[in-house]
């Protein structure tokens, strides 16, 4: 008996070990999670009036004990009232707003190949609520005024009735849906822990976003790729979560019947009827014409220059700049310019490395190609090259993306996307030359 306590004693201390091994993840912001609650319930509430939901009771039973049981796995105290919908919906998606409310596209679970790879679509996504990055994205973009006030200060205040008209509090919501690589990381390790304790192969999730990228190219996957940015190195991060957590069992949960029997039944189902275009309103005006007075901006270690009718949004690194409607349909950027930093897998040369970023970015975006090969450029005084692209624009028909990469002291990329449909853009040329010409580095 005494032999038997100590064998216990043992097991309960490695448990508590294998636990303390596990990354521990904090939230984004502080503050009561109250707030986040009462803004992805005004959120949902405005979401649903647009969404078509599955109104099937086998499958909305299934997603919502399948959920459920999930996050009562979750770490980090997590007190928030999650609730889980089907959309009727083919696209490859899945968004959770702030405070709990969970979405799915039934395109995600048709997509999935067995319980295992949607429950790691859900463990992420609740990862996003639990780490509230949706309230961190309010606070980073200074929306201290609530949706519509906040979107005012970056967007102007015609673009909110727009976005009122189009959606109220969810369309605001799609700004605060747009995560940072380092915050979809960050969900990859919770959805990674949620998987591991509720007995799953936690490799399912990076297994079933790995497979959207590479084998869903050009499809409706990229809705989700390009409201996911992918984190660097993501599959070798989860593995390298997965050896701290511990041991996996000799047979992880991989597949149900229960799965099996819903996506079959998703499939059966007729086609969801066609919503009206996103951003149909803002796309159908061009924006204002660049005006010609010029205001500063320093960020992320940059000084520079943009005209006083475009409004900055900064995250991290990530910069972008943008006209009163040159964001449209899910914050996607028709007019504007994006400014980040890409990190690459290999350091070399400016050359070598624009070359890694080029891949990576079409990698992504599937329908863009090169139209301009490199050429040699200065910003800041240091050397550049520039590549111009074109792509499918989110208003019609296409689109030119000029890509200007410069190579930093620490081996990373900075690069510049001036974006605008190829129609417009020599209206555009003259006041994308004069803020690159007045960037200075920090």
């Amino acid at each position: 008996m005494i032999q038997a306590r100590r064998i216990a004693v043992v097991l309960i201390l490695l448990s508590m070990t294998v636990l303390a091994q596990r990354t521990k993840l904090k939230p984004a912001t502080s503050g009561p999670p109250a707030e986040d609650v009462k803004l992805g319930l005004e959120a949902a509430r405005d979401a649903e009036k647009q969404l078509v939901l599955i109104k099937n009771a086998e499958a909305n039973s299934y997603i919502s004990s399948l959920g459920n049981a999930l996050v009562a796995k979750a770490p980090n105290d997590n007190k928030f009232p999650f609730t889980f919908k089907l959309v009727d919906d083919k696209s490859i998606n899945a968004f959770a707003l702030p405070g709990g409310p969970i979405y799915i596209h039934r395109g995600a679970i048709e997509a999935a190949d067995n319980e295992a790879q949607l429950a790691g679509v859900i463990g992420h996504e609740a990862g996003h609520v639990i780490l509230r990055h949706g309230m961190a994205q309010m606070k980073k973009s200074q929306l201290t005024q609530g949706i519509f006030g906040g979107l005012s200060a970056i967007f102007g205040d015609s673009t909110v009735g727009q976005l009122a008209g189009a959606g109220g509090a969810f369309a605001g919501s799609l700004v605060l849906l747009r995560y940072s690589r380092d915050a979809e990381s960050q969900s990859d390790l919770m959805g990674t822990q949620i998987l591991f304790d509720c007995g799953y192969d936690p490799m399912a999730m990076a297994q079933f976003f790995d497979k959207l990228a590479k084998e869903h190219k050009g499809t409706k996957s990229e809705q989700f790729l390009s409201n996911h940015p992918i984190p660097e190195n993501r599959v070798k991060k989860v593995n390298d979560e997965i050896k701290r957590i511990g041991t996996l069992p000799p047979n992880p949960r991989t597949d149900t019947a229960e799965f099996q029997k819903v996506k079959k039944l998703l499939l059966a189902m007729p086609d969801p009827p066609k919503p009206a275009a996103a951003g149909a309103a803002t796309s159908a005006t061009p924006p204002a014409a660049p005006s010609t007075r010029m205001m500063d901006l320093q960020a992320s270690g940059i000084l520079l220059r943009h005209p006083d009718n475009w409004k900055p949004v900064v995250d991290g690194t990530n910069i972008t700049i943008a006209p009163e409607g040159g964001v449209v349909g899910q914050g996607d950027l028709a007019y504007g310019l994006i400014v980040d930093v890409f990190k690459p897998q290999n350091t070399g040369t400016l050359d070598q490395v624009t070359t890694q970023f080029i891949d990576n970015l079409q990698k992504g975006n599937p329908s863009a190609k090169i139209v301009r090969s490199r050429v040699s450029a200065q910003v800041g005084g240091k050397p550049a090259q520039l590549t111009e692209l074109t792509n499918t624009s989110p208003v019609g028909g296409q689109e030119s993306d000029i890509v200007i990469t410069v190579l930093q002291s620490d081996g990373t990329l900075r690069y510049f996307i001036e974006v605008a449909p190829t129609k417009a853009m020599p209206q555009y040329q003259t006041t994308f030359r004069t803020i690159i010409d007045s960037i200075r580095f920090r």
